[in-house]
């Protein structure tokens, strides 16, 4: 089993080689840089030149408010830098930040990722073979790359695509055309996996006539872990606080509907529109919160997360611990999920 965890999006330039190298000291197999108040690439940059065996896999890279070519030039100069660690993630965001946070235009976004995966396929090619570039899709037209801006790099590998979403467009999208595929962390439960997103990605895996499987899933389950269980209360309350943020967007809320519970869905979003951040934490019982997301000790959480996503997942996602005081025993529970079998891939 992929064992993965996500490099705390709040992490400052100059902290990311120590937390990158502790990653790595623990027994982590691949970090996933996000795309939150940092530019994606860069912190990805800093974290493959501060690690040695780390996968490094933006989690995930906004897509449309940059030029595949932009996307592909960076990724091109991280795959050769790295010698074949770097794994390119992209998604699509939601409409409003696309909108409001990046003033770009909304439409389509199922059809504009697919042009966006097969125009960078198509730019990847020509950068490695130094042969000349016409792709033409609905979205995206890219027909010309003289040899004096073609990077070149026949010994480079192309980074592997991931992508990740919710609704099913998106993940027949994925299904089709991408390496690997990572869920969302409010939109992780077995059943919503089971039942809507995996369904969707085996879909897309047919239609496009893939003969690999599909897509491997690496699953972020949003596990609430500590070293004893009187520890666990701090780690749920933020657990419980980010959690909220997150399922107060309509496009997120499949889940807790799937459940039963889009009344909570409905009274977070309520809260936001008021500006009461505060309140939002209270509004998501945490009755609720336990059946949403897996919480366990470090000694239980391996068996919980093989009995939860044993049949699921190819790579499991569990969070960096702030606190360093307990790293041994951490370290010793990562190696016993990394010994956990990995589900197939989808098709």
């Amino acid at each position: 089993m992929e064992v993965v965890t996500t490099l705390p999006p709040d992490t400052p330039l100059d902290r990311v080689a120590a937390r990158v190298r502790r990653i790595e000291r623990l027994g982590y197999d691949t970090v996933h840089v996000p795309e939150t108040v940092h530019d994606s690439l860069a912190v990805a940059l800093l974290a493959l030149e501060h690690s040695t065996r780390l996968t490094v896999r933006t989690s995930m890279t906004l897509a449309f408010p940059r030029s595949p070519m932009i996307t592909a030039y960076a990724a091109w100069d991280l795959a050769r830098f790295s010698g074949g660690r770097f794994h390119l993630g992209l998604a699509t965001q939601v409409r409003g930040n696309v909108e409001g946070r990046f003033s770009v235009p909304w439409s389509d976004p199922a059809g504009r990722l697919a042009d966006y995966l097969t125009s960078l396929r198509a730019i990847f090619e020509a950068f490695r073979t130094g042969g000349p570039l016409d792709h033409r899709s609905k979205h995206y037209q890219f027909t010309r790359l003289q040899p004096y801006f073609n990077p070149g790099g026949a010994d480079v590998t192309p980074p592997p695509l991931y992508t990740g979403g919710v609704n099913r467009r998106i993940c027949e999208v994925a299904g089709a055309l991408a390496d690997g595929f990572v869920t969302h962390k409010t939109n992780s439960h077995p059943r919503f996996l089971r039942e809507r997103c995996l369904p969707a990605l085996a879909a897309g895996a047919r239609r496009a006539g893939r003969t690999d499987g599909g897509p491997r899933i690496v699953v972020v389950s949003g596990a609430v872990t500590a070293p004893t269980e009187a520890a666990l209360a701090t780690t749920r309350r933020a657990a419980r606080k980010e959690l909220a943020f997150l399922y107060s967007t309509p496009a997120y809320r499949p889940t807790l509907e799937l459940l039963g519970y889009a009344e909570i869905g409905e009274r977070l979003s309520a809260l936001v529109r008021d500006r009461r951040w505060d309140d939002l934490p209270e509004a998501l019982p945490e009755e609720v919160l336990a059946e949403l997301v897996p919480q366990a000790t470090y000694d239980e959480l391996p068996m919980v997360l093989r009995d939860r996503y044993g049949d699921l997942a190819g790579g499991l996602a569990v969070d960096l611990p702030a606190d360093d005081r307990h790293d041994d025993a951490f370290a010793g529970m990562l190696s016993k999920l990394r010994s956990l079998p990995a589900a197939a891939p989808v098709g």
